[in-house]
Parts: C-alpha cells; structure tokens; sequence
C-alpha cells in the first residue's frame, strides 16, 4: 500500500475523527505532529500549500498534498497512486 503521511497536532478535533476513519478504513499512516520542534518546516511547506495556513489534517500520498481531506479522497488519492 501507499505510504500516508499525516500531519497533524495533538488538539485537532479533524485530525482525531480522520485518524478514527483511517483506522477503521485499515489504511495505515505515520503520523507527525507539527507542534514538535523537529517537524516545524513541515508546516512551512503545508502554509505554501495553503496560502499561508497551517492547516490540519493534511495528508501526504505519493508526494502530494492533500489538505483536510474526506476519507472518500484519501480512497480516491490511494487508488490514482496505484494501491
């Protein structure tokens, strides 16, 4: 299966419900939180995404982003990457 990277922090409500709905849908990810020092200059490159924000959940498949995404479009994402 195709990696899945989510970037997320520790009180996101979003995150939570899409971590639940991963799990659920057995698709699995690595999680990172971007309030850990060592992950800050992935909130830059989500803020390039989004225009400026720092908007999570967002959801790394094949190399891109997806910002808050509905488990529909992770499905969706999944399946044009190939898995």
């Amino acid at each position: 299966m195709q990696s899945v990277t989510m970037y997320s922090t520790a009180w996101c409500g979003h995150c939570r419900r899409l971590k639940r709905q991963l799990n659920e849908a057995d698709i699995p990810f690595e999680e990172v939180d971007l309030d850990e020092p060592e992950h800050r200059q992935v909130g830059e490159r989500i803020k390039a995404k989004t225009g400026g924000y720092r908007t999570v959940p967002t959801l790394e498949i094949g190399g891109e982003l997806y910002v808050n995404p509905r488990i529909g479009e992770v499905r969706e994402a999944l399946a044009r990457s190939g898995t």
